[in-house]
């Protein structure tokens, strides 16, 4: 979408990780649709970015697979790297997506904070913190010679206002969230923005039929009860957001925290 589109990207180069599936392709992709340069989809697992990838270019859109653990500072610089030299010039459009309990983990309910082992933690902060620095340390030195930049992190409500049994989890999104506003304060000079989507429960990742009957079950029910808008979150919800934060629209937005989770909890 090119012309008169306020949400167009004007040919920056963006760099998404976690994106192989969900919330994180969902991104990418619409990221793609509206004019972004080139689209560097990250994921841990190389067949879900090479995937996807494959999707953003037969938008017609330049893509670039960049497979690496965001844990692991050394890939992280070698994928941002990589991708500024595919696309001939620096990222400025940088997504922190790649989160829940780490790579390949499925998330769920931990016990009672001093129930849990020590040894569990830390995968919670290599993705969801760790994760976001070493993507920021590695993207932030193109932004500031480019003058211009933009940066989403996606955390979560239970960093927020709280969610029991999810303590750890919520230590390292708040503490994401809190590293955003710190950077607005110190890239702001440099025309870089830097701001937080915060979401609740998201519809799982399920092919059609299964999802569609874990939808119209009572767990399903009962999570949405908690809602003011009687359902989960769905990619394209994260994915407008995330749009409107990276494009010239939300040029003085910077160092916020935007809850986009159905009206489960209000902006605090």
């Amino acid at each position: 979408m090119i012309g008169d589109d306020p949400l167009d990207l004007g040919g920056q180069i963006a760099f998404v990780s976690g994106a192989g599936q969900s919330v994180g392709r969902g991104i990418a992709l619409a990221l793609a649709r509206h004019n972004a340069g080139g689209v560097a989809v990250n994921d841990f697992v190389a067949e879900r970015a090479e995937a996807v990838a494959a999707e953003i270019e037969a938008l017609g859109v330049r893509a670039f697979a960049a497979p690496a653990d965001v844990g692991d500072h050394g890939a992280v610089q070698a994928a941002i790297a990589g991708a500024a030299k595919a696309f001939g010039k620096p990222v400025t459009l940088l997504v922190n997506n790649a989160g829940n309990a780490g790579p390949n983990v499925q998330m769920g309910l931990s016990p009672l904070f001093w129930e849990t082992n020590p040894d569990d933690w830390d995968r919670f902060f290599r993705t969801n913190l760790q994760g976001v620095l070493n993507c920021c340390h590695a993207a932030l030195p193109g932004m500031v010679e480019a003058g211009a930049g933009r940066i989403v992190t996606i955390v979560s409500d239970a960093g927020r206002v709280g969610d029991a049994r999810l303590a750890v989890y919520a230590a390292a999104k708040a503490g994401a969230a809190g590293f955003m506003r710190s950077i607005a304060r110190e890239a702001g000079r440099y025309r870089i923005t830097a701001n937080a989507v915060s979401l609740s429960s998201m519809e799982p990742v399920m092919d059609e039929e299964t999802k569609a009957k874990f939808l119209a079950s009572d767990q399903a029910k009962a999570m949405t009860s908690r809602y003011a808008i009687r359902r989960l979150g769905k990619p394209e919800d994260v994915a407008a957001m995330t749009l409107f934060l990276c494009s010239d629209a939300a040029s003085w937005i910077t160092g916020q925290t935007i809850p986009v989770n159905g009206g489960y909890s209000f902006a605090q």
